[in-house]
């Protein structure tokens, strides 16, 4: 019954965390805030917030650092896509678990950012915007609703 209860909350959770980024976006004039990658991040923040992964740290710098090695890549490396994404894929995981900021879903940053020849902008609006308001959604519930040790 346990398991059944943290999967409940958990999508609960993703659906109003995510759904306030949705608002956002899409009903207001502040920009963009909403990262594909986001959706996966709420399995960590909501299913297993006591992971390292799950920290705010690794959520902020993740999704950061593979942004920034994206935007890097599609700027100033000029090869065929095809070897432009794994190339940046593989840098910008390797530069997470290198600074110890490793958040899996962050992996698939660098994909979306060279895909969608995004401009340097997209660091402030989604990355940093999104992940700061998704961070304090995680602690708000993790440590005040559901009273978990959050962050660890």
């Amino acid at each position: 019954m346990g398991n059944l209860k943290q999967s409940l909350l958990a999508g609960l959770f993703s659906i109003i965390t995510i759904g306030i980024l949705t608002f956002l976006t899409y009903r207001t004039e502040f920009g963009i805030f909403l990262l594909a990658s986001f959706g996966s991040s709420m399995v960590l923040l909501y299913g297993y917030p006591e992971s390292p992964f799950a920290q705010p740290k690794n959520v902020f710098f993740g999704h950061l650092v593979t942004a920034i090695v994206g935007l890097l890549f599609l700027n100033f490396i000029p090869l065929p896509i095809f070897l432009t994404i794994p190339l940046a894929v593989g840098v910008g995981v390797g530069l997470m678990i290198l600074l110890n900021v490793t958040h899996p879903p962050a992996g698939g940053n660098p994909i979306v950012v060279i895909i969608g020849s995004v401009s340097f902008d997209y660091l402030l609006s989604p990355v940093i915007s999104g992940s700061v308001i998704i961070i304090i959604f995680a602690i708000i519930i993790n440590k005040f609703i559901l009273k978990k040790s959050y962050p660890s």
